[in-house]
């Protein structure tokens, strides 16, 4: 999304997001640490009190001095020493309650927001991860990661810091009017009207940081993005040396972060330089009208020294709040960021009352029989792993398709090739059997039961998908042939033996418990591939998918998994597609594909002697070999 684009989103979504409406996203979350909650928010008032009376004492003290009528009785009757005695002690009591409680409050309020922020993580993680392939096709990762973390990172200071400490203030200065009207109601009257211009300028500065900030966020994420790619793609980069160009697309991405954090900083400094000069406006109205009615001797000295101090703990929640402004608006940026995509819509799911198994679809296999049915293998059960494509259409992007009107059948047990030139639809009907995509008309039967109606995890169990390239994890050997799942360790070196890795595995230093670096850089692209084998013969899955399973292996090491393939297809169904027509001679059919049509199919002879698109292909590959 260009940042024209999410300009115009966020107008338009303006309206809907306003701050509440974001602010109350992060209650469930709050409601989930009540006791927390609680707790720091009853320490308010004990801390508002403890505020609002240093002023009163300090005016006391003056008036006591002075021997003012607005002393208090009980302190004028005393000798003065006593009388200053008893408002030190007093000063200092609330001292030591306000620090006291403050700091304990504070640290409360920080787990708080760690809690929310872990818990937001959390929810955020895991949708992610439900949602359709298709979100990734067209969201950059480094959008994602900006999203996962630093957005997600200010979001408990939102509510803990931001929520809790404007609304902490807001108490503050309810109580400090309260105090203040009960003194002297013509200088409450005057502090309390000068707050009107400020509200004002302050929501005005509110919502100009808030537009610029969330150009900031957007820029930021284009720049994680670039970071990404260029990582990722660093030997491209070098090889074909693009590491100057890429550095000025980079230049122009950073300065124009720069540029809108620039803009963030300006409202921001403007909103504390505003509250500093009506801070110091407000004392100078004090003084002016406090000394108009000290000459009118309708005020005393005691009396206007606690409204000069009053007018500084007036402000100085305002002042508090502009220290919080760049944390809040940064928040509420991050809220809508965040909620873009959480709101995004799981478009694959499963169904309400979907089936529990295969097997209980197609058989009706009950509880009774679940023991005696785990102790078979998948190839012990008879007719089972047949795949029919119903007039399948698919379209990655609108009326587009890739997949027209697909109509087969493959057999309980049968090997299957899928052949066909670049953007003939191979890979796009592994996805949709796999249910990684929808498709946009017609079904897909798994032993004749719609897979739409499966979990998707039982779906995923039932098959197995190696692909061109392994993918490994950062871990141990052990834990990338798993995946997470609870196998026993003779069960994962038989998998091993059954996939000509074991051998390899045991000569690593510490065997399966070796180290394994991001994406398995310090293997090789055989080795890791030879995992992948492993990885989909320890599930013993009914169907098996090979997508240029063997496109990146050497012909020694090829020779060690086909030997370990021909085995792992015994009593599967499998789908096989390949480049390589003379990898695919021994199947029992072959679906010829041309821009999502099936135009051909039989067995290698068969397809030979038609004369068709395959018999130009497998021409044309001999002649280059």
């Amino acid at each position: 999304m260009s940042i024209y684009q999410s300009q115009k989103s966020y107008k338009q979504n303006r309206w809907r997001n306003n701050d509440w409406r974001l602010f109350l996203r992060l209650v469930p979350y709050a409601g989930r640490n009540t006791k927390l909650l609680i707790l720091a928010l009853g320490l308010l008032l004990p801390v508002a009190l403890a505020n609002s009376v240093q002023p009163l004492l300090i005016g006391q003290a003056v008036s006591l001095i002075r021997n003012e009528p607005s002393a208090y009785e009980f302190l004028r009757n005393r000798p003065l020493s006593q009388g200053l005695y008893i408002i030190e002690g007093l000063l200092l009591l609330t001292i030591i309650i306000r620090l006291t409680l403050t700091g304990y409050q504070g640290y409360l309020l920080q787990k708080l927001g760690q809690k929310i922020t872990a818990a937001i993580r959390q929810d955020l993680f895991h949708h992610v991860t439900s949602l359709a392939v298709r979100f990734f096709d067209r969201t950059p990762v480094g959008k994602l990661i900006t999203r996962l973390t630093s957005d997600v990172e200010v979001l408990g200071d939102v509510f803990s810091t931001g929520a809790i400490g404007i609304f902490s203030n807001i108490v503050l200065m309810v109580v400090i009017s309260g105090v203040m009207f009960s003194i002297q109601w013509q200088l409450a009257s005057m502090l309390l009207v000068m707050l009107l211009p400020v509200t004002l300028l302050i929501i005005y500065f509110q919502r100009k940081y808030r537009k610029a900030n969330y150009k900031a966020r957007e820029e930021l994420s284009l720049i994680n993005s670039q970071l990404q790619e260029n990582i990722l793609g660093i030997n491209v980069v070098q090889l074909f040396r693009r590491e100057k160009f890429n550095a000025e697309l980079f230049r122009k991405a950073n300065s124009r972060y720069t540029q809108q954090v620039d803009e963030t900083i300006f409202y921001d400094s403007a909103v504390s330089a505003t509250l500093e000069w009506i801070g110091l406006i407000a004392i100078a109205c004090v003084l002016w009208m406090g000394g108009w009615l000290l000459l009118d001797n309708k005020l005393d000295f005691g009396t206007l020294s606690t409204f000069i101090l009053y007018a500084q703990r007036l402000f100085e929640p305002l002042q508090d709040f502009a220290e919080k402004f760049t944390i809040i608006q940064s928040g509420f940026t991050a809220i809508e960021r965040v909620s873009d995509i959480l709101d995004e819509p799981i478009e694959i799911s499963d169904r309400t009352n979907p089936r529990i198994s295969v097997y209980d679809a197609k058989f009706g296999f009950i509880d009774e029989i679940v023991a005696d049915l785990e102790s078979q293998t998948v190839s012990d059960i008879p007719n089972l792993g047949e795949i029919r494509f119903e007039h399948v259409w698919f379209a990655y992007k609108d009326d587009d398709y890739v997949i027209k009107d697909l109509d087969f059948v493959i057999h309980p047990g049968e090997k299957v090739a899928l052949v066909g030139p670049t953007g003939a639809g191979k890979s796009s009907i592994i996805r949709l059997l796999c249910r990684l995509y929808e498709p946009t008309q017609g079904r897909i039967l798994v032993d004749g039961i719609d897979i739409r109606e499966l979990p998707q995890a039982e779906l995923r169990r039932y098959m197995a998908v190696i692909l061109q390239e392994g993918f490994l994890f950062a871990g141990n050997v052990k834990s990338n042939i798993t995946l997470g799942d609870y196998y026993t360790f003779e069960e994962i070196q038989a998998a091993a033996q059954q996939t000509n890795i074991a051998e390899f595995i045991e000569g690593l230093p510490l065997g399966y418990d070796t180290k394994l670096r991001e994406r398995g850089t310090n293997l090789s692209s055989g080795q890791k591939q030879l995992l992948a084998f492993a990885r989909a013969a320890i599930r013993n899955p009914q169907i098996l998918v090979l997508d240029e399973a063997t496109a990146s292996l050497d012909v020694g090491t090829e020779a060690l998994v086909q030997q370990a393939l021909n085995e792992l297809l015994i009593g599967r169904t499998a789908i096989i597609i390949a480049h390589r027509l003379s990898t695919i001679r021994n199947v029992d059919r072959i679906l010829v594909l041309k821009r999502g049509e099936l135009i051909e199919q039989g067995s290698h002879e068969e397809l030979l002697k038609s004369g068709g698109l395959y018999s130009t292909l497998h021409n044309l590959q001999m002649l280059g070999t």
